[in-house]
C-alpha cells in the first residue's frame, strides 16, 4: 500500500531557525559558539534559545538551556548550568548568573560565571565580573572590577541557585560591590549595602 520512510524512534528533524547569530570578526576566536536552532540528535546535544533583535524581556530570565541574546533583557538572568551569549546587537541591563558568559554587545550589570566570562572586543561592559577565568579582549570597553576568587564564585552562585524562585540573591561580603550609579542591593538580613 504505502512505503514507510521513517521508523518508530527515529529523531524528528526540525528545520533550523532562519536566524543565525553573526560570526565574530576575530580571527583568533577560539571559544565555542552556541548553535542556533534545535538539536537533531538524541544524544546529550545542547540546544540554544535565541532571543531575536526585536524581543524585549523585563524580569527574571531563567532556564536549563543555552541562551543567545540579540534583543534586550532587563532584570536578572539565571542560567547557572548553561551558557549565555550576548550578541553584537544584544543589550542587557541585568545581573547575570551563568556557567559561561560571552559578551559581544552591551552589558550593564554584574556578571557571575561559574566557569568563565569572555568579553569580546566589540563589547561594552559596565559592571563587576566574578569568575575563576576571565578573558578581556583588546579593544573591549569595560568599567568595573574583576574578582577571580573561586570561593567567591561558589558563594555567589550557590546563593543564586538556592534563590531561583525568589528575588535576586544578595552578594556575600567578599563579592565586588556595584559600580557607582548602580542600584543598591539588600542582603537577606534586610540590611542595605
Amino acid at each position: 500500500m504505502f512505503e514507510r520512510t521513517k521508523k518508530p524512534g527515529d529523531p524528528v528533524e526540525t528545520p533550523a531557525s532562519s536566524y543565525q547569530p553573526p560570526a565574530s570578526s576575530s580571527a583568533t576566536d577560539s571559544a565555542p559558539r552556541p548553535a542556533a536552532g534545535p538539536a537533531t540528535s538524541t544524544s546529550r546535544a545542547r540546544t540554544t534559545a535565541v532571543i531575536g533583535p526585536s524581543i524585549q524581556i523585563e524580569g527574571t530570565l531563567r532556564g536549563q538551556e543555552d541562551v543567545f541574546v540579540e534583543g534586550e533583557v532587563t532584570g536578572t538572568i539565571q542560567l547557572q548550568s548553561n551558557t549565555l551569549t550576548i550578541g553584537t546587537s544584544g543589550k542587557i541591563k541585568a545581573d547575570v548568573y551563568a556557567h559561561t558568559v560571552f559578551v559581544e554587545g552591551s552589558m550593564d550589570g554584574d556578571l557571575f560565571g561559574s566557569e568563565q566570562v569572555i568579553i569580546r572586543k566589540s563589547a561594552r561592559v559596565r559592571g563587576n565580573i566574578t569568575s575563576p577565568r576571565v578573558t578581556l579582549e583588546d579593544g573591549a570597553a569595560f568599567k568595573g572590577s574583576i574578582e577571580m576568587d573561586p570561593e567567591s564564585v561558589k558563594n555567589v552562585l550557590g546563593t543564586a541557585a538556592s534563590a531561583n524562585r525568589g528575588p535576586a540573591p544578595a552578594r556575600p561580603a567578599s563579592a565586588p560591590q556595584p559600580v557607582a550609579g548602580a542600584a543598591s542591593i539588600s542582603n537577606l538580613g534586610g540590611q542595605s549595602r
